[in-house]
This record gives C-alpha cells, structure tokens and sequence, in this order.
C-alpha cells in the first residue's frame, strides 16, 4: 500500500470520532457522491449501500464495477443485499440462538432455523444518519451512523455503528467500520456484500474472471452453511485459490451450491493483510483487497436468477462475486474461533481498501 494510503487510513480507523448517537430520526433516504480522479462512488443512507463504483478499464473507459438494482426504492424491498452494510451479525448464526456470559439470546431465524445477515430487519435493511459528507475534500469521504437498540433482532444491548467510505490514493476506496457497545457485550461482525464484476456490472458473468486467495484453509461447513467449528485445506480441492485460478474452472464440483460460499481462513498475520485479487482479462481491471479482518467470504452469486438492475440489465446466476472480509460465520458459537464480542472497554473495528489498477 502507499504510504498515503496507510496514514489515511490510520487517520480513520485509529480516531475515536464518529462513534457517535446514531438516530436517523427526521432523515430521508438520500444518494451521495464521492469523486477522486476517474474514481466515482455513489452510496446510500439506506443500509450504508454502495450503488455504484465507476472507474476506467485498460484502455480509458468508464464502467460500473457493482451489481445493484435499478431503482432506490428497489433497495428498500430487496433481498440479495446489494452493496449493503450487513450486521450487527454478518453471515449465519447456527439454530439463530447462542449463550453469552451465562444468558442465553434466541435470535429472529430468517434463514430455515438459523440467522443470516443479522435477522429479518438487518443493518442493511434500516436508515442511517448521515455524520458527514466531504464532497470536496482531498480525500472525499462520507460517515454513517446507526443506533442499534438493545433486543434488536434478539441480540444484547445497545450499540453505535458507523461505517465510512474514503476515496484515496489513485483509485483507491477504503471502507472503515467501527461499533461501540454502549451497556452489554454483544456479538458483532460487520461486513460490506458488494457484488463485483470487475467487466462491467452489465457484461455477463465472473466465470472468467482470475481470482487469488490468500487463504490455505476454510471453516467447514455443514449442509445449511453452519461451520461444523473444524478447518479444512483448501489444497487439492475446487476452494484452493492459493495460487490464480479462473473462477469457473471448478465451480462444477461444487454441484450442491450451485458455486462458492465459503470462509476462508486468512493466512497472514499481519495487522493490514492481502486477502484477494482479481482480474478481468477482457477489460484489463484488476481488484486488490486488503483488511484487518481474519476471514474472507468467498461467493459467487450463485442464486441470482431473472434479476432485473441497473439499466434494466437481468442478472443470472454468477452475475457478481462476493469479497466479504470479516470474522468467521457463527463465531459466538465456536469457542476456538477468533471472539467476535464487544463490551463497552472493547470496541469494534474492521478495515476494507480496495485498490484498482489495470494491466
């Protein structure tokens, strides 16, 4: 990373600014733009949801890299989580149901039996406020905030949240999270489900696209996508992206699917890591992700079917993929998995940069 791009960086994930009483209250759902260079990101307060990220391919030309829907009020009434801010619990949580410190939570199941994204009304299904919009800044940036209340979707106490969007660097974009418990410690796991298609958000499918993980194991999972609490190498199976792979060159094996979902364990220890690249070869685009987070979420849209989006575009299966670094599903389940609680003297918070190039 460049050097500009660390002290950015530390400047917002480091500041204790922006955890602040989150109320949305006399706010109307509203689109933002943040533009750097041939950078151009649009966002929501509705869910803290990318909309749209345009930037150039190898020979100049602009194109939206993020799958989406086609109108706002599409937002408010999807359910493919579309660019949004997924919490206080991403990814699943086993029987929706966990004990922590003795009390034992029964959560909203929205997913057969269990919890998925934070329940039936998660964060990426609720207002947030708007804390600050720097339009004209070197580093155009935009803060928002939420107020999850205690019993919220059935987890403990009350929390703030802020998530900001900083665009830096040359074409770089920077996503910073942060939660503070405010009277009871509580599971928190928050994580950004944009779908990239690196080709354009209207050009077909990942199939071809090049991905890296830098990831040797994943947390096993059993039929419904709940971590057995066990780890597995990814090596001599379709999941080993240790080395450039094409995405469609073994997604076949993975019949029960339909394609990747899956956590990947992040190999490095340090405290700002890679954890993936990729490529389209036809428009020349390259994606790199680096977080603080432990785990990747690898997913290929696989349920995508007949989706209408932007420009009246219908997405399919495969359309977009999914780069979701954050701690691993069911945590609070697995006490040999990394703690994903929070108390008021422990507070949250997760790292996203991504960096565009082109070759």
């Amino acid at each position: 990373m460049t050097k500009i791009s660390v002290l950015l960086l530390c400047l917002f994930f480091f500041s204790a600014s922006g955890l602040v009483n989150g109320s949305s209250k006399h706010q109307k759902i509203g689109v933002f733009e943040l533009k750097k260079g041939d950078l151009s990101l649009k966002v929501t307060n509705w869910g803290a949801t990318i909309l749209s990220l345009i930037l150039p391919d190898k020979n100049g030309k602009l194109g939206d890299v993020i799958l989406g829907y086609k109108s706002i009020k599409d937002y408010t009434n999807g359910t493919t989580y579309f660019g949004a801010t997924v919490g206080r619990v991403a990814n699943r949580i086993g029987g929706a149901q966990f004990t922590l410190n003795g009390v034992h939570y029964k959560l909203v199941a929205n997913e057969g039996n269990n919890t998925l994204h934070g329940g039936t009304r998660g964060f990426n299904d609720v207002l947030w406020k708007v804390e600050s919009y720097k339009r004209n800044a070197k580093n155009p940036s935009i803060t928002f905030s939420y107020h999850s209340f205690d019993g919220e979707e059935g987890f403990p106490g009350d929390l703030i949240v802020t998530v900001s969007y900083i665009l830096s660097g040359k074409n770089h974009l920077a996503i910073v999270m942060k939660a503070k418990a405010l009277n009871k410690a509580t599971p928190v796991n928050l994580a950004n489900h944009a779908y990239w298609n690196l080709g354009g958000q209207n050009s077909g499918n990942i199939l071809d696209e090049v991905v890296q993980i830098f990831g040797s194991k994943i947390t096993v999972v059993d039929s419904k996508l709940i971590p057995t609490g066990k780890f597995a190498s990814v090596k001599g199976t379709p999941y080993d992206f240790l080395k450039p792979q094409v995405v469609g060159s073994r997604i076949n094996k993975l019949a029960s699917t339909k394609g990747y979902d899956i956590n990947y364990v992040l190999d490095s220890e340090k405290k700002i890591k890679l954890a993936a690249i990729v490529k389209d070869h036809k428009s020349g685009r390259v994606l790199e992700l680096y977080t603080n987070a432990p785990g990747l979420q690898f997913y290929t849209g696989n349920y995508l079917s007949n989706l209408k989006g932007k420009g009246g575009y219908v997405y399919q299966s495969h359309a977009g993929l999914c780069l979701e670094s954050q701690a691993f599903p069911d945590s609070v389940n697995h006490p040999n998995f990394p703690s994903t609680i929070v108390t008021p003297q422990k507070p949250y918070k997760h790292l996203m940069l991504f960096k565009f190039s082109t070759y």
